[in-house]
């Protein structure tokens, strides 16, 4: 069977990575992970993550475009989106660590993989 001290580790770590950067290491961790383990929750774990960090890119783009449209006024837009970016990893990274056996899926995210 697979060690579920390391199934936690690895699932933890591609989520949380977007905490060490926003830019490419953010990605560049799961994908490294993707290729690395062969445990099937663990990569489904890496492939949620990859998704949500180019769902947060995307969302970020989006939100940066209307506020510096509308001079500032909906700053408090990007505020939220922050909240919930966080919100969302920090939630899945207690997931993975209190399921080791279930992978986590980011609700309301286009997934690519």
């Amino acid at each position: 069977m697979y060690d579920p001290d390391k199934r936690k580790l690895l699932s933890a770590i591609s989520h949380g990575a977007i905490f060490f950067s926003t830019t490419l290491v953010s990605v560049g961790i799961p994908i490294a992970i993707l290729f690395v383990s062969d445990d099937p929750i663990v990569k489904e774990n890496a492939k949620e993550a990859i998704n949500f960090h180019l769902n947060v890119w995307f969302w970020a783009l989006v939100i940066g475009v209307l506020v510096t449209i509308s001079f500032g006024l909906l700053f408090p837009l990007a505020g939220l989106g922050f909240l919930i970016h966080w919100g969302l990893t920090i939630l899945a990274i207690v997931k993975v660590l209190s399921h080791p056996d279930e992978s986590f899926r980011y609700p309301f995210i286009v997934r690519l993989l």
